[in-house]
């Protein structure tokens, strides 16, 4: 009796699933032929103010001028971000909640031993919104003119050179621990509790060099209060063009750069992923996107979503093999 029962659910069970899958096929046409209907949430798990909201700004202004419908941020700032990368993953995946993520969610599943989410299996990736070389400032009275030059300097001094950063475990310490490995050289980093303490401790002589975002350091660059070294990302900036980068310069085949990525719920359904991909492709393509992006010493990148996917996997292992050399001590969240 009990076998009948079992078989006779299982072939109930079967035909039901059959049945919701076959709606959800008929539907997702439907569903993206309509889309977008309401507002749409834009979650930004960062204060108010500064490059971030500079960027969710002009793409979600676009984006309500070409939707239709309103398009607004939603900062939820705190804990690096992660609380309101919770808030979006714990929403409903029906195309109306997005969040915007920076190079820390991709440092996290390394750095914290126990997350509220998983970065790749609760979220679907859109597209990567911008990226911003960081560069290698030291100041305008130090020796050196080169990376190179102040690489035989760190060499020489036995790793006693240091480099003023926010914080332990932040994109800018891996990305100086990234160059130290590639480079073969060894610097110690200061910590500040922030960018522009950093950059004052740089400038007030307390620190030898600085990896900074180009927003930060550029106009002490143009200043002449600083000088730049090199650029971190794997091309050079449109920003300061006769900088080099460091592979240029003497690090062959590194690159690290700030960026920012789309992402939405995981269940968000495919043909809802893909129509805000276009959308957002579209807006960033936006010559005045592109030039108020540019003046905040951002450059706008869009994307297909595999393409996402794929290179938020690459940074994952990448900061997962950074951390794990500079010995960098897991986190309680």
């Amino acid at each position: 009796m009990s076998g009948t029962i079992t078989g006779c659910f299982s072939r109930w069970a079967l035909a039901i699933a059959s049945a919701l899958a076959l709606q959800g096929a008929l539907l997702a046409p439907a569903e993206a032929q309509t889309y977008p209907s309401r507002p749409i949430r834009f979650v930004l798990g960062f204060a108010p103010g500064g490059p971030t909201d500079l960027l969710a700004r002009l793409v979600t202004q676009k984006l309500s001028e070409n939707l239709g419908v309103s398009v607004f941020v939603d900062s939820r700032p705190g804990a690096d971000s992660i609380i309101g990368t919770q808030i979006a993953a714990r929403s409903a995946p029906d195309g109306y909640t997005v969040v915007m993520i920076s190079p820390s969610a991709t440092i996290h599943p390394t750095l914290y031993a126990k997350l509220p989410y998983n970065i790749v299996d609760d979220f679907a990736p859109i597209t990567v919104l911008a990226e911003s070389s960081y560069m290698l400032v030291v100041g305008a009275s130090q020796p050196g003119k080169t990376l190179k030059d102040f690489i035989n300097l760190a060499v020489a001094q036995q790793g006693k050179l240091n480099y003023g950063g926010a914080g332990i475990g932040d994109s800018l310490h891996l990305a100086g621990e990234l160059m130290q490995s590639m480079g073969k050289f060894k610097m110690q980093i200061i910590t500040y509790g922030g960018g522009g303490p950093a950059m004052t401790a740089l400038l007030g002589g307390h620190v030898d060099a600085m990896i900074s975002p180009i927003a930060i350091a550029l106009p002490q660059v143009r200043a002449g209060k600083l000088r730049a070294l090199a650029m971190t990302a794997s091309h050079r900036s449109s920003i300061l063009p006769d900088v080099p980068t460091v592979a240029e310069a003497g690090i062959p085949g590194y690159a690290v750069s700030g960026w920012y990525a789309l992402l939405a719920p995981a269940a968000t359904p495919t043909a809802l992923v893909e129509r805000l991909n276009a959308e957002v492709v579209k807006a960033l393509k936006s010559p005045d996107v592109r030039e108020k992006l540019l003046a905040g010493g951002m450059e706008t990148v869009g994307g297909s979503t595999a393409e996402t996917a794929a290179f938020l996997k690459s940074e994952i292992a990448q900061w997962a093999i950074t951390a794990k050399n500079a010995k960098i001590p897991m986190k309680s969240f």
